[in-house]
């Protein structure tokens, strides 16, 4: 089965709010119009954090500061494994633009579930959903940031 790594980001503004991105039609059918935390596939030579840098630079014009690791999602789809480490991040830019992606949502983490998530997303928000007084310490500024 062919195999993906990615990397992915729980992305917090300063409302207490986490970014979810919703994907538009793709090759995949069982991924289009799903949602998920946004990030992108490791390129040769490129580690976790460059990665989840150009990505989230690429596809949302915008610039975080990277945390502490979150989640490994290991995840089989239909047609290729997915492997997908996600850090939590703090949102720099006060603006986003969609460059790849259908929609957004800020939603707090209590309100996490109520999206219909792409499979690899899920864990992750039943994660933050059933942690919340984890997450909140992290959107109230209480985590390390990785230099």
């Amino acid at each position: 089965m062919k195999q993906i790594k990615t990397v992915a980001g729980v992305i917090k503004n300063e409302n207490g709010e986490i970014l979810c991105t919703l994907r538009d039609q793709g090759k995949y059918d069982y991924v289009s119009f799903k949602w998920e935390f946004p990030g992108g596939k490791i390129e040769e030579g490129e580690t976790n954090h460059q990665t989840l840098s150009r990505e989230l630079r690429e596809e949302l014009d915008i610039n975080v500061e990277i945390g502490d690791f979150f989640y490994q999602v290991e995840h089989d789809y239909p047609d290729f494994h997915l492997s997908m480490a996600v850090y939590v991040c703090k949102l720099i830019d006060t603006e986003l633009k969609l460059n790849v992606h259908k929609g957004i949502k800020w939603l707090k983490p209590a309100d996490i579930m109520s999206l219909d998530w792409a499979a690899a997303d899920v864990p992750v928000a039943e994660k933050i959903y059933n942690t919340r007084e984890i997450v909140k310490k992290f959107l109230q500024g209480q985590f390390n940031l990785v230099h």
